[in-house]
């Protein structure tokens, strides 16, 4: 099972340093991006993220390599991003993870897929994931997730997968002052979907219980019917320390919950 659906796109190939070579078209993509989305995530994402926008400096204007993301992460939690071609196993991806390395899609969205990309692009990757990464306990809770993957088999892997989209990838958390805001990474690079998830009166916002978060269903090519908010940034702490292949084995007996209306509509 991979981590990502088939693609229309054509992965960019690393040179013998690990530098990829953008076109202009390609560099005014990212820009155009960029613009779009910096001022919907400083209205919008958690305080924490736009934390570790600032610490990462991105460029505004072109697209980043993965050696500029990665010289500045390993100085605060030791992670480095890699460029990978846009279909990678789940058991890569863990290892990945596991040795903290981040996995980079190396190709950007075209026009057509500009407010929502059905799969990850290096704007997603960089702009969406590392500013996290920047986060002690999400980068540990990261790490955790990945080791975690190393160990299961090849039939516990989308239940793994459940928690990381549903955390890392699409999750709420509270704010200081209580407030539900966005948190995922797949919320700050999307430019429709952070403010559906912000303000949106359709979808779910459910507080985060660990069965409920296994057994939910969800689909990558639509906006979600249903996000979990998280306490707090701690909450990931003690998810990471929970044990968790013994839930992931209580939520295989219990087996999937029927797919959200809106999942069954979009079929």
């Amino acid at each position: 099972m991979s981590r990502y659906v088939s693609t229309k796109y054509q992965a960019k190939q690393a040179d013998h340093d690990g530098s990829i070579e953008y076109t202009l078209k390609e560099h005014q993509m990212w820009a155009e991006l960029y613009q779009a989305q910096i001022s919907l995530v400083n209205r919008h994402m958690i305080k924490e993220y736009i934390d570790g926008l600032i610490h990462i400096n991105l460029s505004s204007h072109r697209i980043p390599q993965c050696s500029e993301i990665s010289e500045k992460l390993k100085k605060i939690t030791g992670w480095q991003v890699k460029p990978v071609p846009a279909l990678i196993g789940y058991d890569r991806f863990f290892t990945m993870l596991a040795n903290k390395l981040f996995p980079a899609a190396s190709f950007i969205r075209n026009k057509d897929d500009f407010a929502y990309v059905k799969e990850p692009d290096i704007f997603h990757e960089i702009f969406g994931h590392t500013p996290l990464l920047t986060h002690p306990i999400v980068a540990e809770f990261s790490q955790k997730i990945g080791q975690l993957g190393t160990q299961l088999a090849t039939d516990q892997y989308a239940w793994l997968a459940r928690l990381y989209w549903f955390t890392i990838e699409f999750g709420l958390i509270k704010n200081e002052q209580g407030k539900v805001v966005p948190m995922g990474s797949g919320l700050a690079s999307s430019p429709t979907e952070l403010i559906y998830a912000a303000n949106g009166k359709e979808p779910e916002r459910r507080p985060f219980e660990m069965m409920d978060v296994l057994t939910t269903p969800y689909r990558i090519d639509i906006k979600q019917p249903v996000y979990f908010v998280l306490e707090s940034f701690d909450q990931l702490s003690e998810i990471a320390s929970r044990d968790l292949i013994s839930d992931i084995e209580a939520a295989k007996k219990m087996g999937l919950q029927e797919p959200h209306a809106i999942l069954a509509q979009a079929c």
